[in-house]
């Protein structure tokens, strides 16, 4: 094999269409672009415009606010956690983080950490390494034996 060799796969690239290059090419005098009017023209970006008539997202009221401290957390009940170690997804034996339980596919992403709620039975004796979770949680945590270590900053009283 020579370097003149080389190719890219078949069908890995697309030939480009020459556009407005003669009525033989089909794509020739208007260019695929229809009959005059403000779209067959260059330059025109027009997402919301209405005519001049104000634009439905300029006349409706805006409410609430995006808050950029919030914290985006995954759910997780109990009887998921227990459902997982069942399967063999999750190790008892190891503490349970974030990535454990991306790693399980009990959570999808990490997003900023997880939250452990309280539905559900849990019989596995687990060390959970969590963000939050809820007093019912820990509670039934720790009376399969478990502990829960949070993570998150304990606000000043």
């Amino acid at each position: 094999m020579k370097l003149t060799d080389l190719r890219d796969n078949p069908g890995a690239t697309k030939e480009r269409i020459r556009v407005g290059r003669g009525i033989g090419s089909g794509k020739g005098k208007t260019g695929g672009r229809g009959v005059k009017g403000q779209k067959a023209r260059t330059g025109v970006a027009i997402k919301g415009f209405e005519g001049g008539q104000m634009p439905l997202h300029r006349r409706l009221p805006k409410r609430g606010f995006w808050n950029p401290f919030a914290k985006h957390l995954n759910e997780v009940n109990l009887g998921r956690l227990q459902q997982a170690v069942d399967s063999g997804k999750l190790d008892a034996g190891k503490p349970v983080t974030i990535d454990a339980l991306v790693e399980a596919g009990v959570c999808r992403n990490a997003l900023d950490g997880v939250k452990v709620l309280g539905v559900g039975d849990l019989k596995a004796k687990l060390a959970l390494e969590v963000w939050g979770a809820s007093k019912s949680a820990v509670a039934a945590i720790e009376k399969a034996g478990g502990s829960v270590k949070l993570l998150a900053p304990v606000a000043a009283e």
